[in-house]
């Protein structure tokens, strides 16, 4: 089963010509889960042919404009298709507010059941669950209340191996698929192979988190620690450590160290760089999370990630 990762986004603050507001979508088995909707988000789901239909939760890490203004426009384009399953809408209070005064003031024609999970100032837990899989949310240290979010796989079946399941005739086809699934199953003459019998031992799920708009905190270690992908906000260089305090942000330098205590993180990706910085001068915000977290890069608009297990 794939998990993919798209950088809709990257930008902080404003947009500008190839660097649209942060927004990070990730796929796995073709659910859409969608992190933060900035403006210009769906500009970016259409260059890469992404089905916002099969968008089932969308994850708001908080009530700032770059990081919600894109989210009525999504609203209004997913009723342009036929939608039977609700779309599930979580984060900080006052969201359910703001999708409400939109529709109202918009007058937003909508053909499906939307569902607004506030998540309450402070507290921490899993906000969704779905078939093999749990989202949970964190508090955040902003100008605003602001979440940060995992997306957490539940273990997986070992590695399928076709020859054991030859050797003990095990017919193609269905079974295998049961197989491979973890279940057992009955053959003719009522003999009963186990999973384990043909794969491997169990693997663990994939872990992805998505931090923006904070200030350092040991609170968020705990909760991103064994990422596969990390993605954090890396808004300034260090030379403005202090300008970051002041407006709750992180620096490249502090989203590395977040990386690197919080133990068991894959790869972190930088995002909702400051406008200051153009293209060219990322790189030393690179260069500076690099230097104390080596495995790090840069995202960048409609950066497709492919994301395998650190092990």
């Amino acid at each position: 089963m794939n998990v993919e990762l798209f950088v809709l986004g990257c930008s902080g603050m404003m947009p500008l010509p190839g660097r649209y507001l942060t927004s990070v979508l990730l796929r796995r088995d073709g659910e859409l889960f969608l992190f933060d909707c900035g403006e210009a988000t769906q500009i970016s789901l259409k260059k890469l042919n992404l089905k916002w239909k099969k968008i089932s939760v969308i994850l708001i890490s908080h009530m700032h404009a770059d990081h919600v203004t894109g989210l009525p426009g999504m609203l209004m384009l997913s009723s342009q298709v036929e939608r039977d399953d609700p779309l599930y809408i979580i984060g900080p209070p006052k969201l359910s507010e703001y999708i409400e005064a939109n529709r109202r003031i918009l007058d937003m024609y909508i053909n499906y059941k939307i569902e607004v999970i506030e998540v309450p100032q402070g507290q921490a837990g899993t906000v969704f669950k779905g078939d093999g899989y749990y989202i949970n949310a964190f508090p955040l240290n902003h100008t605003k209340p602001c979440l940060g979010y995992s997306f957490i796989e539940e273990e997986r079946p070992g590695i399928f191996y076709p020859e054991k399941a030859l050797e003990l005739n095990i017919p193609k086809g269905n079974l295998w698929s049961k197989l491979q699934k973890g279940d057992s199953v009955e053959l003719e003459g009522g003999r009963v192979i186990t999973s384990n019998m043909v794969t491997g031992e169990k693997r663990s799920g994939r872990k992805f988190s998505f931090v923006t708009d904070t200030t350092f905190s040991p609170n968020i270690m705990p909760n991103v620690k064994d990422s596969d992908i990390f993605i954090c906000e890396g808004m300034f260089t260090e030379e403005l450590v202090e300008s970051a305090a002041e407006k709750k942000h992180l620096t490249a330098k502090q989203a590395a160290e977040i990386a690197l205590n919080a133990g068991g993180i894959g790869n972190l990706g930088l995002i909702h760089y400051s406008p200051r910085y153009n293209d060219k001068e990322l790189v030393k915000l690179l260069e500076e999370a690099k230097a104390v977290f080596p495995n790090t890069f840069l995202t960048r608009d409609r950066q497709i990630i492919n994301m395998k297990n650190k092990d």
